[in-house]
């Protein structure tokens, strides 16, 4: 077993997207916070600038620049900006999800194809363009956001995207096994209910259905941030925003029928057809 020192993000240097609002925002403050030069990347240029501009009125270190995970030359720039601005890359988020919502007849394949484009392509470009420079330098750490809708059941509107984030989730644990003997860390982001505006990425398909969510509490995104932080710095790979999810993991996996039996239960009480 490879044994990594805790991550020190205090001079550390890192790249997150998605980081012009919500979880993105929250950790790239709070890694700025914790001493790290932050380069904030977002599709939406001005909030990354905005985002930017709120670390460097704290008295931290900060950039933002333009970064549609779609786009492989985007993660090409970003991190020539990175070692240009601050000399290194030893952290990179990839933070970017969007979904579709609709009745799993209804949603096509077009549907499908831009939701893993984004939500697992994305990963894959970024890992692509950093991991050769992590691996040589044999330093760094990634973290990659999946959901609990890859963990656990808890709707069937939103298929694409609960798959999406559960092969985030299995990427995430292949790298970690992979890359510990380069001294690069991997943690994956979990988040049940977090206060932000994803509601900005819902594409809805034919009929729109009650949006069924998680039955936990809704959190604060700077909470997450914190929680993200802490895991970048013991080198922790799962990360939830509520401990709970983990009683649930053990129920699923101690009898996986009798899980989705009850949860089967819970989604119609009534016994019907939706």
């Amino acid at each position: 077993m490879t044994d990594l020192a805790p991550f020190d993000l205090d001079g550390a240097v890192a790249v997150v997207t998605g980081a012009g609002s919500g979880i993105g925002r929250a950790v790239a403050q709070e890694l700025a916070a914790r001493g790290s030069r932050v380069l904030v990347t977002d599709i939406d240029e001005a909030r990354a600038a905005t985002v930017a501009a709120e670390i460097t009125d704290g008295g931290g270190a900060a950039v933002g620049q333009r970064l549609d995970v779609a786009v492989f030359d985007d993660f090409v720039a970003a991190r020539d900006r990175c070692l240009d601005e601050f000399g290194a890359v030893d952290v990179v988020m990839n933070n970017v999800g969007v979904m579709a919502a609709g009745r799993p007849e209804v949603l096509s394949a077009d549907d499908w194809q831009r939701i893993l484009d984004l939500n697992v392509l994305g990963i894959v470009r970024s890992n692509e363009v950093f991991l050769p420079l992590l691996m040589e330098q044999r330093r760094g750490h990634i973290v990659n956001t999946g959901s609990t809708a890859g963990l656990i059941n808890y709707a069937y509107d939103r298929i694409p995207y609960a798959a999406s984030k559960a092969a985030v989730i299995m990427l995430s644990e292949t790298l970690f096994l992979y890359l510990r003997p380069y001294g690069v860390g991997v943690s994956c982001l979990c988040p049940a209910g977090v206060s932000t505006n994803i509601v900005e990425q819902i594409r809805f398909v034919g009929e729109q259905l009650p949006m069924r969510a998680p039955e936990y509490p809704v959190v604060d995104a700077d909470v997450v941030g914190v929680r993200v932080a802490d895991a970048i710095e013991q080198r922790a790979f799962l990360v939830l925003t509520v401990d709970e999810v983990r009683d649930e993991l053990r129920r699923k996996g101690d009898d996986r029928d009798a899980y989705l039996l009850e949860r089967e239960a819970r989604m119609h009480p009534a016994g019907d057809a939706p």
